[in-house]
């Protein structure tokens, strides 16, 4: 073949090439990857991190409203001995916490005593004690936890880890949310297939009222199998002689995993398959009511187990400005004992060293007692927070980080939350630098410009 004689001619010749590798990208794809080469790949399948990570899978437990550190896992004895008394550089009168610490497993982490059934998981976790948070405002702390920016719209932790890892499983999305709001599960910039699907779970609905649409009593499967093809056929053609819409694709390929998910959605959220024994272990039947925080986390292991990549639950229960002790061992109860059983379930199935767990807040509670009548409690603080990461490669019986003598702020081992991130992509086999996606010209990623791995909760 000769080559072309004019600008005009190289264009016609090689400018289809240039547009096929522009359409992979819109993808979410690298023409160029091992992945890619000798077979077809989609948005969703699955593909090789960085390096070898243990985690294979996230299930985020999101602590909705901000626990205290001081009455979780860092206990400040030298705040109960100023109890009520001014506390020198925050304000304001200090409160103890209500509650006792003891010793735990071998590595004897103190826990509080209103987690007896975590307490024993304590050989399993790394205990990040010295997290801060930049804006402590609820919504905008919740975001920038969920996505690395309070202010702007940019792809969730869930989006992004689909998006560098795939899903094991075609069938059903990559990303579930059990709750929480629309930003926890955004994907902003990068194609609209790596959105996370959010069900409300409400363990007292049936399931058709939960996963609503899920079947069509009107077509017969035959003929919906039909329709998506015939509508993938015509995609394609649109993208051949006019343009390729993104959009339009992510449609289209949601489409096609609402009509996978008619067989396996059901299934994966039908907990009554489980035995008893099991369900009795996530307090499902606790005083003749259904605990809603242990069927759903009982159903993020059940969409684990069937190679969801990344769940999310949404817990409740700590926004405790009033009557701390009270509502903080409110907290605690509705989600003790599922979680511990979540943690055992997944470790004698096999799967804890592959799934990652990561629980906390969106920042922390002040050492101070805010100014309620009667019954204290506690206000915001962004200084301190805490977290702990079970399984998937994380180093247990680790107490990671400090804040000061009274818990009001970090210390030691400062971790911001692009440091947090940075780790649990570091654990899913990630170079935090190296996950970007290109959009308006600029390479962006999860942890902007900042983030270090925190090396030393890493097995």
């Amino acid at each position: 073949m000769f080559p072309p004689s004019s600008r005009r001619g190289f264009l016609a010749r090689y400018g289809v090439g240039f547009g096929g590798v522009s359409l992979a990208a819109l993808f979410g794809l690298n023409p160029f990857a091992a992945n890619a080469a000798g077979k077809v790949v989609g948005p969703l399948t699955p593909k090789r991190p960085h390096f070898a990570g243990k985690a294979k899978a996230v299930i985020h437990i999101y602590a909705s409203g901000a626990p205290s550190t001081m009455d979780t896992w860092d206990p400040k004895p030298l705040l109960n001995k100023h109890h009520n008394q001014k506390l020198p550089g925050y304000g304001g009168l200090a409160l103890g916490s209500p509650f006792r610490f003891s010793k735990q497993g071998k590595s004897g982490i103190e826990v509080s005593e209103i987690f007896p059934e975590l307490g024993k998981w304590v050989d399993h976790m790394a205990v990040i004690r010295s997290l801060n948070a930049s804006i402590p405002d609820h919504k905008i702390a919740s975001k920038a936890l969920m996505t690395g920016s309070g202010i702007l719209n940019k792809p969730s932790l869930g989006s992004w880890t689909v998006y560098g890892l795939g899903t094991e499983n075609q069938m059903l999305p990559g990303f579930v949310t059990l709750g929480g709001e629309h930003s926890f599960r955004q994907a902003a910039f990068l194609p609209g297939i790596y959105q996370g699907c959010n069900v409300n779970y409400d363990p007292r609905l049936p399931l058709t009222d939960i996963i609503t649409n899920i079947t069509n009593p009107f077509t017969p499967v035959e003929r919906q199998r039909r329709q998506i093809d015939y509508a993938r056929e015509i995609n394609e053609m649109h993208a051949a002689q006019l343009q390729h819409d993104a959009q339009l694709e992510a449609r289209i390929q949601s489409f096609e995993i609402a009509f996978n998910m008619q067989r396996e959605a059901m299934d994966a959220f039908d907990v009554s398959k489980e035995p008893q024994a099991v369900r009795d272990r996530y307090e499902l039947l606790a005083n003749r009511q259904r605990n809603a925080n242990g069927t759903k986390l009982l159903i993020a292991r059940r969409l684990v187990e069937r190679g969801v990549r990344f769940v999310q639950v949404t817990t409740g229960g700590w926004d405790t400005h009033f009557d701390i002790e009270k509502s903080v061992r409110s907290a605690a109860a509705g989600t003790d004992a599922a979680v511990a059983a979540l943690l055992g379930d997944l470790k004698d199935r096999g799967l804890l060293d592959s799934t990652l767990v990561v629980w906390g807040g969106e920042f922390g509670r002040t050492p101070t007692a805010q100014n309620t009548a009667g019954l204290p409690g506690r206000d915001h603080n962004g200084a301190s927070m805490v977290s702990w990461m079970a399984g998937g490669g994380v180093k247990g019986g680790v107490a990671y980080g400090a804040t000061d003598e009274f818990g009001g702020t970090a210390v030691e081992n400062v971790v911001g939350i692009p440091d947090f991130h940075a780790t649990i992509l570091a654990l899913l086999g990630f170079d935090h630098e190296r996950l970007t996606y290109n959009y308006n010209g600029r390479d962006f990623r999860l942890t902007d410009v900042s983030g270090k791995v925190i090396k030393d909760i890493i097995a």
